[in-house]
């Protein structure tokens, strides 16, 4: 017969381990985005993502965080890696991941999948007053600053230049400064345009209106049509009448969008997760941001998507009629 103080013993040890077992149960599956860096769109878009996820953990289990990175390689890589199950990237270097061109070359990623694209990224073109540039085709002969080396928005002006038939010969003056100069450059008559991507509403075209007489000039016609047409990545976009100072009415453009991914291997159950809590309450994720208050889910599921869908995603626009 056991003595009182084994049985107390033997109940004292179960305890304990019915206590280690709830508490491990309870622990929630954790799942990482990778963004960008903290004073851009792309860390409050994971964070606003997580945000929509985490507010029914008790429930479903999972918490989310959104992780700052060194942007679109490195989430791309990552994802690559196991390290993280998503990742925020721009719409062209999704492209050249899934394509293994440019910085992917020879190493394409054929398990890369899209979940949705987000906020555009839309060309700049800002002008001094009294330049008579009213449209892209008018920026032939003028001093125009194309972006420099390497960026996005110097290989979306190459493009568009391609499809011109122009050259650096084309303009009466080139510079090749980088988004962080031009804003000054253009307000110091250092040239006459300046053309860039960003996000909205973006620092430097903020600057430039603030600090001088400029114009934003509508980025559309058959060149823009052409790499449209050629180039899935890419997407219409609109700069909203409002968000510059002097600039009360919509802007046409066009670029690239900020894309939500993952690999084939994440869990259905969990990109399912992640899309339900998104789009079933969608009106609070929008106002997560300024920049997603012109979203639609309509958009989003088609737009800039180069990578397959995972299969839960479209699974769960299909249900919605989206697809």
């Amino acid at each position: 017969m056991l003595s009182s103080n084994k049985i107390a013993g033997a109940l004292f040890s179960a305890l304990i381990g019915f206590s280690s077992s709830a508490i491990q149960a309870a622990d929630p599956q954790r799942i990482s985005i990778g963004t960008g860096g903290v004073t851009g769109v792309y860390f409050p878009a994971g964070t606003a993502i997580c945000k929509m996820i985490n507010q029914d953990r008790r429930t479903h289990g999972i918490r989310c965080s959104a992780k700052k990175s060194g942007g679109s390689i490195d989430n791309i890589n990552t994802i690559r890696q196991g390290d993280i199950e998503f990742g925020i990237i721009q719409s062209d270097i999704q492209a050249a991941a899934v394509e293994g061109t440019q910085m992917f070359e020879g190493k394409a990623y054929g398990n890369l999948r899209s979940i949705f694209s987000l906020h555009p990224e839309p060309i700049h073109l800002m002008t001094r007053s009294g330049s008579g540039i009213n449209s892209f085709d008018d920026l032939a002969g003028k001093r125009v600053n194309i972006g420099n080396s390497g960026s996005g928005h110097r290989n979306l002006m190459e493009l568009l230049m391609t499809k011109k038939g122009w050259t650096n010969q084309s303009f009466a003056k080139v510079s090749e400064l980088d988004s962080s100069k031009q804003a000054k450059a253009l307000c110091n008559d250092g040239f006459d345009a300046a053309f860039w991507a960003a996000g909205l509403p973006n620092a430097s075209a903020q600057q430039a209106t603030i600090s001088c007489n400029i114009s934003i000039v509508p980025v559309a016609g058959d060149a823009v049509d052409a790499v449209l047409a050629d180039n899935p990545a890419y997407s219409s976009a609109v700069i909203p009448g409002g968000m510059y100072r002097g600039h009360n009415s919509d802007v046409a453009s066009f670029g690239s969008k900020g894309t939500l991914v993952t690999a084939a291997e994440v869990p259905y159950d969990t990109v399912y997760l992640l899309v339900k809590s998104v789009f079933d309450d969608f009106e609070a994720f929008k106002q997560q941001h300024p920049a997603f208050q012109r979203l639609t889910p309509q958009d989003m599921v088609k737009d800039s998507l180069v990578a397959p869908l995972h299969p839960a995603a479209a699974a769960f626009y299909k249900e919605k009629g989206w697809l």
